[in-house]
């Protein structure tokens, strides 16, 4: 469809750093009147520097306000262009000159993986002690120390590399297009590649693809929020503005990001990239892909987790000094433990689980456009969606005619319906390619076969629009005789018309009642017209009804069920009547909280409709910009709101939800506005999508809620256990093998059951609860320590080997355990079975541990042979412990504060970064 962004599976990109943007964004996320006083042009604008064949593309040294002052021509002739466009060639040279028009990147750069596995300060220090330790000539507990750490680093590396080059493939497989003229003739091609100076055709639902002036315009209004936070839309006309005004009265400008919510238009492009409006503010936010919120929330818990092992480190530190042990032994003992609290593999445990997630979903028929699409997925708890398709069969049939009037037959009503669709049957054959599904099902109708195209002539034509629900065609008979046809929802069709019969609400109530979707034809004499318009439907004389019959899912009963299940509340937003919409929802057992109609839409108040929304089932004869409206309401009371939707009148609501679904068979402009593309129009495919974004958030969380119990219990042990006994408790690089060995079995995780009822409703990161679960469980894993520590003092009179070698392999096995108790809420193994991967890593590792004592190597490491009597107490011990843990575990989740659910965050840049990912390319940016 010309005009219209397509989606298809290929590659994308990202810019530079712009701090005053954000600021700018900061401000803008308070509320402010309806013209942005802040949005001035402003005063002056770094150029291009571009070669002399490509001088003209730099309109970006003229501010945008300037642009705007000029008329259509003469932007044409300072860029160098045409109304035809830009030639191949010279395209090509300019986006050579001025680069792509991407405001993220997501290329995966080894070198940024491997920054990030070395970025942790404790880390480097510990690598640099490390070496001085080996220039001071204690070369063998160097040595461990650095093999520990180069496969520690390389293990983390690894994982998170391949997650990364996963997430490149997964962007590089999608590609946002956009309609120009190049050498004079239509095309698509990639939104990177525009340049200033290419000519864009745009229409309904489509995203501004960079900084445009208008050239011309139909009926054009922007939705400009994602700029202005204004809510309200903004008239768009190519005439230039006269004198200064902000960039929120730009009305010639369409700005990069925005959407055109109704209306048409072409224009030229004027600033691409990190030069436009939008592209300083996303460019502010940084240049690669954004974080997901377990990514965020991981850093904050890392953050918590470093704070506490900065502290016990220097306590550790000093008192090991004061203790008279070696300055460097001292050191290399803090830095240890310091790395054995920090979550070395929290970055490779979430990349694995988020790219394992898309592979899943990928089976089950969801594809995803962005890994922070998972995350979105698995947050929902309010889906938005069209009956039609989802809940209905969405194949639409005709079956009757139905006449309001006497001189009207069946045959000749049909024929009414026919002639006032929008194909075009002057040529006898009728493609239903690109029509609306009820228009498709008349010429699919077997009384079709029999119209005659040359017994009527169109002679003009008002297309449907989603304000009037209504399409008017201006008709000649072979006899002449002129007239205007009107075919439309009943309820706006018969307020044009001046005399309905008395039995035609009856008639139309019967067939809303048995759920059919009915349409009205009107008829008017307009001899002498020769063009009409909106204001020419009225006086019209009802002619009669169309009814169409699109029946209930097989499977959508259940998969509604299945939906509720998961917390998720369905709503309905038709643009059906309502009565309909409520006869579907009964056949489906959908429990209806009330219907809203368009008309009691409009009279609400955004705070009254919020709270109407809140209950509220079904909206019916809901327009775009009213769906749009929906949306924006239930997510301000802190809702994760999805959408689905497939037509072109649902891509304004796609762009306003959380997260935008379609499906394969939707129009290319629904596709390319949503994050999900479905490829089965099913709920249950849906419903699958959203167990697969949570089981992710549970699986993530396993890991932390291990790092802050037993690893952090054990670490703090160590410590105590150094101020303490005349002897460290543990060598460095026996604290980092321990915690090598723990990590390497946790990376199992990702692919790790769970259980019905931690998908029952979303999830959100709570560091209060990670808090308040740590200061349970951490004493209890230091409490088994300390029994160790008694075990091997006074029942077995250790040797400092011995005794380092008993820790080391109780550590092994309490630590590692204790994952099949955290795991579930249930009684682990009986109720509650772990992946094969889990139970075998785990058990591979807690071997590994016990062997690595006794093994030749032993001693190299600093261990000492075990008396056979510690493995029974061992065993004992470990059967104790994981039956603590157990009742704790209970007594925890049982305490209401335990239950509360955690808040939901979103800060007010994630409709930014979902935005600009739509710019992105595999490769760095430049600087605008």
């Amino acid at each position: 469809m010309a005009g219209l962004w397509a989606c298809c599976w290929v590659p994308s990109a990202l810019p530079a750093l712009n701090t005053r943007a954000v600021r700018c964004w900061l401000f803008m996320a308070r509320p402010m009147p309806r013209r942005c006083r802040w949005l001035r042009a402003p005063a002056t604008r770094t150029p291009m520097s571009l070669p002399a064949t490509a001088e003209a593309a730099s309109t970006a040294e003229r501010p945008i306000a300037s642009t705007a002052q000029l008329t259509a021509e003469q932007v044409l002739l300072d860029l160098q262009s045409t109304d035809s466009g830009l030639g191949g060639d010279e395209a090509a040279r300019r986006l050579a000159a001025v680069g792509p028009n991407a405001l993220r990147t997501h290329k995966a750069s080894p070198w940024l993986v491997l920054g990030r596995q070395l970025r942790s300060p404790i880390l480097i220090l510990l690598i640099l002690t490390a070496g001085l330790s080996l220039f001071l000539g204690d070369a063998t507990n160097s040595i461990v120390i650095g093999v520990i750490l180069v496969v520690s680093v390389g293990l983390g590396f690894s994982n998170e590399f391949r997650a990364e080059r996963a997430a490149e493939a997964l962007h590089s497989r999608v590609t946002h297009t956009v309609v120009v003229l190049r050498d004079g003739t239509a095309c698509q091609i990639d939104v990177v590649d525009l340049v200033p100076g290419d000519v864009v055709r745009l229409s309904l639902g489509a995203i501004i693809p960079a900084d445009i002036r208008l050239l011309t315009s139909k009926d054009l209004v922007c939705d400009e929020s994602i700029l202005t936070g204004e809510s309200l839309p903004v008239d768009k006309t190519p005439v230039p503005i006269a004198g200064n005004a902000s960039l929120g009265d730009l009305a010639c400008i369409l700005f990069m990001g925005t959407i055109i919510q109704t209306g048409s238009g072409t224009g030229v492009v004027v600033a691409t990239g990190g030069r436009a409006e939008f592209g300083k503010i996303a460019l502010g936010l940084g240049e690669r892909q954004p974080e997901t919120e377990f990514q965020l929330g991981l850093k904050r818990f890392s953050f918590l987790l470093l704070q506490v092992a900065v502290g016990l480190t220097t306590l550790i530190f000093v008192a090991n000094l004061l203790l008279g042990r070696p300055l460097l032994v001292s050191l290399l003992f803090s830095l240890a433990i310091a790395v054995g609290i920090t979550p070395q593999l929290l970055p490779a445990v979430v990349s694995t689980c988020l790219a394992a997630g898309t592979r899943a979903l990928a089976k089950r028929k969801v594809l995803v456009k962005r890994l922070v699409c998972i995350e979105d997925l698995g947050d929902m708890d309010v889906l938005v969606t069209d009956k039609t398709g989802t809940l209905t069969e969405g194949h639409i049939s005709f079956t009757a005619a139905l006449p309001a009037r006497p001189d009207v037959s069946e045959a000749g009503l049909f024929v009414l319906g026919l002639v006032s669709t929008e194909a075009d049957y002057s040529h006898g054959t009728v493609s239903t390619v690109g029509q609306n599904p009820l228009d498709s099902a008349l010429w699919e109708a077997p009384a079709a076969r029999v119209f005659e195209p040359g017994s009527h002539r169109r002679m003009d034509i008002i297309p449907f629009d989603h304000r009037r629900r209504m399409t008017s065609v201006l008709v000649a008979d072979v006899a002449g005789n002129q007239q205007i046809v009107t075919k439309g929802s009943p309820e706006d069709v018969m307020v044009l018309c001046a005399d309905v019969p008395p039995q035609a609400q009856a008639q139309l109530n019967e067939q809303y009642d048995a759920g059919a979707r009915v349409v009205a034809v009107a008829t008017r004499s307009a001899q002498g017209m020769s063009a009409i318009e909106p204001a020419d439907e009225q006086g019209m004389l009802l002619a009669g009804f169309l009814v169409f019959l699109d029946r209930p899912k097989a499977n959508a009963k259940e998969s509604l069920v299945e939906l509720a299940s998961l917390g998720i509340r369905v709503k309905i937003a038709t643009g059906d009547n309502a009565k309909v919409a409520e006869k579907v929802c009964r056949d489906l057992g959908l429990v209806s909280g009330g219907t809203l109609t368009g008309v009691q839409i409009d009279a609400l108040t955004d705070p009254e409709l919020g709270e109407a929304a809140r209950e509220t089932t079904i909206f019916a004869r809901v327009s775009p910009e009213q769906k749009a409206r929906i949306i924006r309401l239930l997510r301000q009371q802190g809702r994760a709101v999805a959408f689905l939707g497939d037509g072109v009148n649902d891509a304004l609501a796609l762009h306003h939800a959380d997260v935008g679904i379609s499906v394969e068979s939707a129009t290319d402009v629904a596709k390319d506005a949503a994050d999900i593309v479905l490829m089965d129009k099913d709920l249950g495919v849906l419903a699958e999508g959203v167990r697969e974004g949570r089981r992710i958030f549970a699986n993530t969380i396993k890991y932390v809620l291990m790092g802050t119990s037993s690893n952090f219990g054990n670490m703090f042990s160590a410590a105590t256990a150094s101020v303490v006994l005349s002897f460290l408790p543990m060598l460095p690089g026996q604290i980092l093998l321990n915690n090598l060995l723990y990590d390497t079995g946790q990376l199992a995780i990702p692919g790790d059951r769970v259980d019905k009822e931690q998908l029952q409703t979303p999830s959100h990161w709570d560091i209060a609860f990670i808090r308040r679960f740590m200061l349970v469980f951490g004493p209890i894993s230091s409490l088994f320590d300390f029994a160790t520590f008694g075990l091997m003092l006074f029942v077995f009179n250790a040797a400092p080997g011995e005794f380092r070698a008993g820790w080391f392999i109780e550590s092994i096995a309490t630590q590692t355990l204790i994952i099949f108790a955290i795991r579930t809420r249930r009684v682990p193994f009986l109720r509650s079975r772990p992946s094969a991967g889990l139970l075998w890593a785990s058990l591979a590792v807690v071997a590994v541990g016990i062997y690595l004592p006794l093994s030749p190597v032993g001693a190299v490491l600093g261990f000492d042979p075990l008396p056979v009597p510690f493995f029974l107490a061992l065993l004992a011990m470990t059967v104790v412990y994981l039956v603590l843990v157990e009742l704790a575990k209970q007594w925890f989740f049982s305490r209401p504060v335990q239950q509360r659910p955690a808040v939901r965050r979103r800060g007010p840049f994630h409709h930014v970064h979902r935005r600009a990912a739509r710019f992105s390319v595999p490769e760095p940016l430049r600087s605008p």
